[in-house]
């Protein structure tokens, strides 16, 4: 898979997080590939610096996407390819919908259970699908992703219950989880 245009900086973080993400771009790709149909409105919870938009665009153009990150340094460089970027917190209120779709990349795990089970509800209530990619606790405890800071994974079986979705894709430690609300 080709990977997108980055600038020098970004290549720099990007490099960083496939590091610590060794299947990076896979769980990417995967994620794009389990939107359920095709979205006019998108909420992408922890936009980063928008990889996950600037693909999700690609295979959707006409797309709208609004994006939320509680990191300034991201929003500022979210901002670079996407223009509706807030500084939000995803356990705060989301922004009014209805979303076709919310998606969210290696941010969910930064939840702990209650919080999780709080926003997949509140997404539930304004969405009409959710796609999670992130990493997750195996029982073995073994697994290849390491985030810095404090996390919180949670099995796959776990989200997909939670969200009322099901696994569309799992490699070692990461998983894409889709929930079709329509």
């Amino acid at each position: 898979m080709s990977r997108p245009e980055s600038t020098p900086d970004e290549s720099a973080y990007l490099t960083a997080v496939r590091s610590q993400v060794p299947l990076y771009d896979e769980l990417q790709a995967a994620a794009i590939a389990a939107i359920p149909f095709e979205p006019e409105s998108v909420l992408e919870l922890g936009i980063g610096t928008g990889q996950t938009s600037a693909r999700l665009l690609q295979r959707y153009p006409g797309a709208r996407i609004t994006g939320l990150d509680r990191d300034p340094d991201m929003v500022f460089r979210a901002r670079e390819q996407i223009s509706d970027v807030k500084l939000a917190r995803m356990e705060d209120p989301l922004p009014d919908g209805p979303w076709d779709l919310v998606i969210s990349v290696l941010s969910v795990h930064r939840l702990t259970d209650e919080q999780k089970q709080t926003l997949f509800r509140r997404v539930r209530q304004q969405a009409k699908s959710l796609v999670i990619g992130d990493f997750v606790a195996l029982p073995s405890g073994a697994g290849r992703t390491e985030v810095p800071g404090t996390a919180y994974p949670d099995t796959a079986e776990k989200l997909s219950r939670w969200s009322g979705g099901e696994v569309k894709w799992e490699s070692g430690d990461l998983v894409v989880v889709t929930a079709d609300y329509r």
